[in-house]
């Protein structure tokens, strides 16, 4: 555990992205799974004015940019190739192919008429893409789509599978497939519910293997566990709730840990807690880990016990602003964070600092307000779980 613990104290800036021109909050990062000696790694990042930019990893300059498209939510690399996705607002999931230059996606996923994509994730083995939908009506929907690629059709956008209608009485904000079975995926929503699914069943009512209250809408959701049998979600008041999906069949409690506010209840040794970010499940040690910062772009790293969130270390000297997103390698223990303050940085462990200078905080027109997580600064005021 030691090991674990100095690891993360350790971790150093070894690369800060180059200003931009245009002030941007950087709202989602992901990592391409396919790395050949001779190209690196790609970035993909997620703006707040509307584009996506592939940085090379290691220098974390811009190779590219996908401009032009208000209304994107999460951004993800494919597993088996260098593809990129994100939702939209327009009601499509878009895909470009990280390596051309062109702005135009090179295949449209194309939803029904009245859809706003806010969520979406693309299965283990590429073939499955979901979106979660804003509630239209009565409306709350996951759509499903084939995402295995077509040579010969690329041109004419894909229609849907099918969807889900009956599980969410709001706004879907988050989706995320399980790493290792392409079946399983596991959905949040403003209305608390977390729900699993199970997508090789014949229908909806089949296919939930279970539903978890969070008691408040869903900010983030995850797996962890060993087999990825746990599920993890965070709550837009910086609630956290922890399920362990091996005691559905027994008598145990399937609840590991209910935390109504992080903030209240959880011991920073730098200070306060202000936002929580996402979860980070480090499968080498089997265990798993919550991020979360400060207004002033210091970054929290918690390990989740049975008894509660404990302060694991502090990263300092890196973000002068609100920190929104971020990706841990596994591979080599590196991690690239993004903040309201246009930085991506790109931290590993035992490497030699250097000096850099802190960017102000960005005063960013209130348009940039419509898609990005707003952070609830109230006191802690929701009920308990029954």
């Amino acid at each position: 555990m030691e090991k674990m613990e100095e690891q993360f104290a350790n971790l150093n800036i070894v690369k800060r992205s180059l200003e931009t021109k245009e002030p941007t909050y950087l709202l989602s990062i992901d990592t391409s799974k396919t790395i050949s000696a001779e190209k690196g790694s790609l970035v993909a990042v997620l703006c707040s004015s509307g584009s996506i930019r592939i940085y090379d990893k290691e220098r974390l300059n811009i190779l590219r940019e996908f401009r032009g498209y208000p209304g994107l939510n999460g951004v993800k690399f494919a597993s088996s190739h260098d593809s990129v996705y994100s939702s939209c607002a327009d009601g499509t999931v878009k895909c470009w192919d990280a390596r051309l230059a062109s702005d135009k996606p090179v295949q449209l996923f194309k939803g029904y008429p009245s859809n706003v994509f806010i969520s979406f994730d693309i299965s283990c083995n590429d073939h499955v893409i979901c979106a979660g939908t804003e509630k239209v009506d009565d409306d709350a929907l996951l759509v499903f789509w084939d995402a295995r690629i077509n040579s010969q059709d690329l041109s004419a956008p894909k229609d849907p599978l099918g969807t889900y209608s009956e599980t969410h009485s709001d706004d879907i904000t988050q989706v995320c497939f399980h790493p290792r079975d392409p079946n399983m995926v596991v959905s949040g929503s403003t209305d608390g519910l977390v729900n699993v699914f199970d997508i090789s069943a014949d229908n909806e009512e089949d296919a939930l293997v279970t539903t978890c209250n969070s008691i408040s809408s869903v900010s983030s959701i995850g797996w962890s566990g060993k087999d990825y049998k746990q599920i993890y979600c965070m709550t837009h008041d910086e609630g956290f709730c922890w399920w362990d999906l091996n005691h559905l069949d027994t008598d145990e409690p399937i609840t590991r840990l209910n935390i109504q506010d992080v903030r209240q209840v959880t011991n920073v040794k730098e200070g306060v807690l202000d936002y929580l970010i996402g979860g980070l499940y480090h499968e080498k040690t089997d265990r798993l880990f919550v991020v979360g910062g400060t207004n002033q772009g210091v970054i929290h790293i918690m390990s989740c016990t049975a008894s509660g969130l404990v302060h694991v270390t502090s990263l300092q000297g890196g973000h002068a602003a609100t920190v929104r997103s971020f990706c841990w390698n596994m591979q080599d223990d590196s991690l690239l964070t993004g903040g309201e303050d246009a930085q991506l940085l790109l931290w590993k462990p035992g490497a030699t600092e250097k000096t850099f200078t802190k960017k102000d905080s960005m005063k960013i027109a209130s348009s940039v307000y419509q898609r990005v997580r707003v952070h609830s600064n109230d006191s802690y005021k929701r009920r308990k779980k029954q």
